[in-house]
């Protein structure tokens, strides 16, 4: 069975004060103490056996990865759509500002100038996590802590519960090791209820998600939100 190991990256001086970093362009590296945590012992995984590694467009997410994959490790795949949210006007301050927007706005509303939505974000990023599948494994996958924290809430939910607008918040450096068939139902479960807010709210827009049963098994094919390079919770910053 192959298995993807998923990882917030380090810390950073805007996530430790909790500001909001949606711009890739903007070079928001690892603090001293995300450097560290980097380079301590990972028993989880032995890295030298990892074939794919992947990050997001953003210098925290690529350094995290570096640090972790040594000289000797393969080509570092950069994937746009692991990016974290776009904040639009929120970009550079604090995530309690955006969250209040958030709880008065709800998760299907983009901010202004950003261009996409809390939801379509968290769409956009699941597609993400299926295109590392094409890839071979073990992989290690560093995104930011949104994605994280959504994957690890629908692991540890109840039944039936519907997606919160606020997550508990991901650990830095901490892979969450998920198999191969596991990851694919999370992904067609979370798409799933996404589909079923969208279909509840004629004013959310977001990414297609088309699911296929074959032989009992769902298969989800995503289409992500444009992150071409235009511009594009400190929780998940």
């Amino acid at each position: 069975m192959t298995t993807t190991y998923i990882l917030r990256h380090g810390q950073t001086d805007y996530s430790k004060q909790y500001l909001v970093n949606g711009d890739p362009a903007r070079a928001v590296r690892l603090n001293d103490e995300g450097v560290r945590s980097c380079r301590l012992p990972w028993s989880a995984l032995s890295l030298h056996s990892v074939h794919t590694w992947m990050a997001s467009e953003f210098p925290r997410a690529q350094q995290t990865a570096s640090l972790l994959m040594g000289a000797a490790a393969p080509e570092l795949i950069v994937e746009a759509r692991l990016n974290e949210l776009d904040y639009g006007t929120f970009e550079g301050g604090p995530f309690l500002e955006y969250a209040s927007w958030l709880v008065r706005q709800g998760g299907a509303k983009r901010p202004q100038g950003a261009r996409e939505s809390q939801r379509e974000c968290i769409r956009r990023m699941l597609s993400g996590v299926h295109a590392v599948l094409e890839h071979p494994g073990p992989r290690v996958l560093v995104c930011h802590g949104l994605l994280l924290s959504v994957l690890l809430w629908h692991r540890d939910r109840s039944a039936h519960e519907g997606m919160p607008l606020f997550f508990p918040e991901a650990p830095y450096v901490e892979p969450l090791a998920v198999d191969d068939e596991v990851l694919r139902d999370w992904l067609v479960a979370l798409v799933t209820g996404l589909d079923g807010e969208t279909a509840q709210d004629p004013h959310a827009r977001g990414g297609v998600a088309e699911l296929r049963i074959d032989g009992g098994s769902a298969v989800a094919t995503f289409e992500a939100v444009d992150h071409s390079p235009e511009k594009k919770d400190p929780r998940h910053a």
